[in-house]
Order: structure tokens, then sequence, then C-alpha cells
């Protein structure tokens, strides 16, 4: 989506004019995304064993997503500087990160910020050296099953399966070769 100019042509994409910034996970500009975040979690899981589904968000420890841990946490700021999208990774092993976090605010999707969250987080991983990327989605999120798959990730669960029955769906992908 573009947005038209005041002489008439076509200003570029929100998903290219985007300033990125890498920042930490608790870092109080991220906390508009991640309260969304954590508000549409609520609405699509609902209760698991009596605790809403957001505290999956609080379940591994800021520090996790920092450079000193092997992880990053990255968000996408528009010419306002406003959250715009945002995404993170943390370490597994040497060769290994694992994706977390990729959200867009929801008056901003369809413009391609996903995949540029998801493009930044692959970048920085090539750059330390990581092989495999892996990440997880949950079975109501079709639209990330979408984008994961467009982007080259092999579903480690059947796609012509029961999503709802595997609960968590992963995903794997080999960038070593890249």
């Amino acid at each position: 989506m573009t947005e038209p100019r005041s002489d008439g042509a076509s200003a570029r994409p929100l998903s290219e004019t985007v300033r990125v910034v890498v920042t930490r996970a608790d870092d109080p500009l991220a906390a508009p995304l991640v309260g969304e975040l954590s508000r549409e979690y609520d609405e699509r899981y609902g209760l698991n064993n009596g605790i809403p589904s957001s505290v999956e968000l609080s379940r591994y420890p800021a520090e996790l997503f920092t450079a000193e841990h092997g992880g990053t946490f990255l968000l996408l700021l528009d010419a306002d500087g406003e959250p715009v999208a945002g995404g993170a990774f943390m370490r597994e092993d040497d060769d290994t990160v694992e994706i977390k976090r990729v959200w867009t605010h929801s008056s901003r999707r369809r413009q391609g910020l996903a995949r540029r969250v998801m493009a930044e987080l692959e970048a920085e991983a090539g750059r330390r050296g990581v092989r495999t990327l892996v990440l997880t989605t949950g079975a109501r999120q079709p639209e990330a099953v979408a984008l994961y798959l467009s982007l080259g990730y092999e579903p480690l669960f059947d796609l012509e399966g029961d999503w709802e029955a595997v609960s968590y769906l992963g995903f794997r992908k080999d960038v070593s070769t890249i």
C-alpha cells in the first residue's frame, strides 16, 4: 500500500520507509505494540487452564532478546516515531535462533511490515552466523502461517491436519545455504 503525495506521485510503501530500531522487549516504546499483541492473544485463544493466553508473552525474560544473550528485539517506527511492527529472536544454540513476537499493529496490516520484520531478523541472524531459524505460531493465526510459508519456512506439522490438535505450529528454515 502506498500513500499518495500532494504532488500526485506515489510515495514509497510504509514497509520501505520505516526506521528499524534495535531495543529491548521491556522498552516503553514497545509497550503499545506488545499490549495489543497481548489483547489479541487473549481474544483469539482465551484461557488455557484458567490462565490468559497472553501470559506466554512474559514466559521469557527480556534479557534473552538482547545481543549479550545472542538475541535481538527490533521495532519498525513510522515517520512519527510510532512503533508499527516488531519482532525478536533468542538464541537456542550456537547455530539456531528462535523467532518470537512478530507483530504488526492492527491499523497497519497488509502493508508488508511483517515481511520487513522477518527480513530484518533473518539478516541479523545471518550476520551472527546462524544456520537455522525456528519459530512457532498458533493454530488460530492463519495469516502468520501464510506469511511463514511464503518466506520459505518448512512446516513441522501436517498442513492438511487439524491445526487445533497440534496447537503450536512449528516452522524451520535452513539459512546456511543462503
